[in-house]
């Protein structure tokens, strides 16, 4: 939907591209009614005359209007209304993006700290494929800075921590995020020129939305440019507000988002991060799922033990829990025993993980993806 540029009473409405100044559009939005905002604001920086490569090709650099101020304490203004309103329109249990670079970074950390922001990290955005330094007079400018923060230091705020650990091979996502700039197919061209001079690749958006957000929930843009934001929560399930001064960037963006086709909704279940109620062992032996007395097995039968009424086993006079007794005969600190654990049914062996999804199943109504832990022997 694209709104007409002036006043408008957008409450209750989403998935919208807005043309219009986002400080007067902020006060159309109620107080703690978004998810997640994502603010690549002005970086002011401050450049002076016409930069050239070493063949004399003139740098296609940020050079607009909307980047220009008069002076740090006009732009310190300016920044101090745009987050103070961020704070008013996000949810206590929302989280705050903004990006930058050495220019405005440190300027919009301190601000919204003094406005009350807890800061959760700064990213490192490493640009696999930045810009030369043409004129050789300072380090390569390889990389931007994001700042993640929610409202308070108490906020119970989204973060998909093991979809992040998966997506970064097993590994803990790290800080420092190695992502090319936006470039090729991606970067909207208009008769062969950059349509915006600043336009952030769909990877570093994905990652920002679908680690620290839920599926419906509603992501703002406040300086949505052309419209990478907006497209990117339409594609994982989000709905979106944006505002954007320029109408020129709006009907880019608008057309833009207008291609996107959403991921089906089974597909953005967090499944790796849903966990279940704990069954302890002892909830199979009052279920009688494993009768006392009986015996558990290692997978070859070379380990045996008895199961006792307290939910304890007895391994050849050494008696503890399914873990303890595993770890005993592995010569290991500690084990994870339901990996190694099985029960005797029909002259076959069954694992005591099997049958404690089975309990979760028939007692809990819980489904569960199935896994095994541990050594067996």
């Amino acid at each position: 939907m694209l709104i007409a540029k002036g006043k408008v009473n957008f409450i209750m409405q989403e998935n919208i591209i807005i043309q219009g100044d986002c400080l007067e559009l902020f006060r159309e939005l109620p107080d703690n009614s978004i998810d997640l905002i994502f603010a690549d604001p002005p970086y002011n920086l401050q450049l002076s005359g016409e930069l050239y490569r070493p063949n004399q090709a003139k740098v296609n650099g940020v050079n607009d209007d909307w980047d220009k101020f008069d002076s740090l304490n006009d732009y310190d203004i300016f920044t101090e209304k745009w987050i103070r309103e961020c704070y008013r329109v996000m949810k206590p249990t929302g989280c705050f993006w903004v990006i930058g670079t050495y220019h405005n970074i440190y300027r919009i950390g301190a601000i919204m700290q003094n406005l009350g922001f807890w800061i959760l990290n700064d990213i490192i955005w490493i640009k696999t494929n930045p810009m030369p330094n043409f004129k050789g007079t300072r380090f390569n400018n390889a990389h931007e800075n994001l700042i993640w923060a929610t409202k308070s230091k108490s906020s119970n705020y989204t973060f998909h921590y093991h979809s992040m650990k998966v997506m970064n091979d097993d590994i803990q996502m790290r800080s420092d995020w190695l992502i090319p700039i936006c470039q090729g197919e991606e970067r909207i061209k208009i008769n062969g020129q950059k349509a915006h001079s600043t336009q952030k690749p769909a990877e570093l958006l994905y990652r920002i939305i679908i680690s620290t957000s839920n599926p419906g929930d509603i992501i703002l843009d406040p300086f949505s440019g052309s419209g990478t934001t907006a497209a990117v929560a339409k594609r994982l399930g989000r709905k979106y507000i944006a505002f954007e001064k320029e109408a020129f960037y709006v009907k880019i963006s608008q057309e833009r988002v207008q291609k996107i086709i959403p991921i089906e909704k089974p597909l953005l279940e967090y499944l790796i991060e849903k966990r279940n109620p704990k069954v302890p062992f002892g909830n199979l032996i009052e279920k009688s799922y494993v009768k006392i007395g009986e015996f558990l097995y290692s997978y070859n039968c070379r380990y045996s033990a008895q199961v006792m009424a307290d939910s304890s086993i007895n391994y050849n006079g050494e008696v503890g829990s399914i873990h303890k007794i595993s770890a005993l005969i592995l010569c290991k600190t500690n084990n994870n025993g339901w990996g190694f654990w099985f029960v005797k049914r029909d002259n076959t062996l069954v694992s005591i993980n099997d049958l404690r999804h089975q309990y979760e199943q028939e007692q809990l109504g819980v489904k569960k993806i199935r896994f095994y832990s541990g050594d067996n022997l």
